[in-house]
């Protein structure tokens, strides 16, 4: 593991694995719909949101997919890492006030380009919320 970098290519196995945790505030999901300019009333308007399916406010999707990247770039692989493609299944539903656990494993190792993929979940209470699958480039001691 690189201090500076987290792992790197090289030290990675499959099988690895790292969590990253977050609770989904009101604030969190407010500053999601200016940022992002999905201001989806069934996100932000609890009036609203009890009319549909839901019965309430849901948090945005990809604001609770938000901490699969947290987890890629703060444990594994780590800081350096370049996120370049994520595949997505949304499952449930994610309320503000939800602590979000993204798990990240490593499932296939691509030396040629030294690239990683990843199984990605989201759980809300050990409900499966998000599943999916990211490739990555980690950092590497080779040069490219």
């Amino acid at each position: 593991m690189n201090a500076l970098n987290g792992h790197d290519f090289e030290d990675l196995e499959v099988g690895m694995s790292a969590t990253f945790a977050k609770t989904i505030t009101e604030a969190d999901i407010v500053l999601f719909a200016g940022v992002s300019g999905d201001n989806n009333a069934m996100h932000t308007n609890e009036e609203f949101a009890k009319t549909t399916p839901f019965a309430g406010r849901i948090a945005h999707g990809m604001l609770s997919a938000s901490v699969i990247s947290a987890a890629i770039a703060g444990r594994l692989p780590g800081p350096g890492t370049v996120y370049l493609s994520q595949q997505l299944r949304f499952k449930a539903p994610v309320r503000p006030g939800d602590t979000v656990h993204a798990h990240v494993v490593v499932k296939e190792l691509l030396p040629e380009r030294r690239r990683v993929v990843l199984q990605t979940t989201c759980a809300v209470r050990d409900q499966v919320v998000i599943e999916g699958e990211a490739l990555v480039m980690p950092t590497s001691r080779q040069p490219r």
